[in-house]
């Protein structure tokens, strides 16, 4: 590579299906150490790695032409995935393609749920983490910087966000489908972090009055039913006491099952016939998905609720095109900008070689 140039890997809802994400998932303290991996790569300059639900990109720039297969190999040899089948779901996009991505990210126009708000904010979680561990420098700096500034130009401009698309409203209306009225249900929220008290907030605003919250982190529990003027449940009686509650809210970041197809089993005995529905806002997922099966239970994945929501997709779709188009001269305007930076920047801490470093076999990604 004769000059430095920007790069993407990832995979995200677009690429990869429902079980494969789950393989990708990436919880803080793995991103974190999948951060510290990426410094020993020789020859990368810059990078940030957005890490969600429904994506995992790691941005760079690079100044070798086979750092974008060594930090697959790198992903693939944490996640014990295997370099072929990440080869069929991943992508690389690279320099202007890679900044028009972002752009597009951003502004909530290339999330499943067209258009919803909370991909601006991990974005930006993203690049402030990156810049807590001293990986981005002048030329991703810019990129996000600009990114921020088209996606708060895209919101105000547009009627892309119109409508119900987060996940947490879309949970929300999904639930008064099934119980028609939400006053008096019964409601557990099983994880107190940022999607755990949106979700609640959604319900509340629809007349949700009976809340309870289950955490693994009990004080992070305590938290959240005070803002939500909820109760809390000892998270060691989650599957004991499930029978008790008409709509489970599950959003935790734990690494496997947390509500097991035995204890939801038990619930529909209990509940005798009185339906039940399980919303499962987790990656990886924290209900077994074979408690699917059980007659009066209605299971709902991350998926499935992007599919709800595809039927409000067509108003907002001319809206996202319109978007796309002012984005396009942005992304060629910023990416002029960045070329000087990427060809001027001293070698950083990101920059040092790393002894036995793997090598992902070549072009195994199509550029997308």
């Amino acid at each position: 590579m004769a000059a430095p140039h920007l790069f993407l890997v990832g995979a995200t809802h677009r690429t990869a299906p429902f079980g494969f994400r789950e393989k990708l998932s990436l919880p803080p303290e793995a991103e974190a150490g999948f951060s510290r991996e990426l410094l020993g790569l020789r020859g990368l300059r810059e990078f940030a790695i957005l890490n969600t639900c429904n994506r995992v990109e790691v941005y760079g720039v690079a100044t070798e032409e086979n750092v974008p297969d060594q930090v697959a190999a790198a992903f693939c040899a944490r996640q014990h995935v295997a370099p072929a089948e990440f080869s069929r779901f991943g992508f690389v996009s690279l320099d202007r393609d890679a900044v028009g991505h972002l752009l597009e990210v951003a502004s909530g126009l290339d999330s499943q749920m067209l258009g919803e708000t909370e991909i601006f904010g991990q974005v930006k979680r993203a690049y402030a983490n990156a810049q807590a561990r001293g990986t981005v420098g002048i030329a991703l700096n810019r990129l996000f910087q600009k990114a921020f500034q088209a996606a708060k130009h895209i919101r105000t401009s547009s009627a892309v966000s119109l409508g119900q698309v987060s996940v947490a409203n879309v949970a929300v209306e999904l639930a008064l489908n099934v119980f028609g009225r939400l006053e008096g249900v019964s409601l557990l929220l099983v994880g107190a972090g940022e999607m755990g008290e949106k979700s609640g907030r959604a319900f509340l605003s629809r007349g949700a009055n009976r809340l309870t919250v289950c955490s693994r982190h009990r004080d992070h529990a305590a938290a959240v039913a005070r803002s939500l003027e909820a109760q809390v449940l000892p998270f060691d009686e989650r599957e004991i006491r499930l029978g008790d509650y008409d709509i489970v809210v599950c959003s935790t970041s734990a690494p496997g099952i947390v509500i097991t197809a035995e204890a939801v089993r038990g619930a529909v005995a209990a509940r005798a016939g009185r339906p039940q529905l399980l919303i499962d806002l987790a990656m990886p997922r924290d209900i077994a998905a074979s408690a699917a099966d059980l007659h009066g239970v209605f299971l709902y994945n991350l998926d499935d609720l992007a599919a709800l929501a595809e039927k409000n997709r067509l108003a907002r779709q001319v809206e996202a095109e319109r978007s796309r188009e002012v984005l396009a001269p942005r992304a060629e305007s910023l990416w002029t900008q960045l070329q000087l930076p990427l060809g001027g920047l001293p070698a950083t801490g990101a920059n040092r070689p790393s002894a036995g470093r793997a090598v992902f076999p070549p072009a195994v990604f199509a550029s997308a």
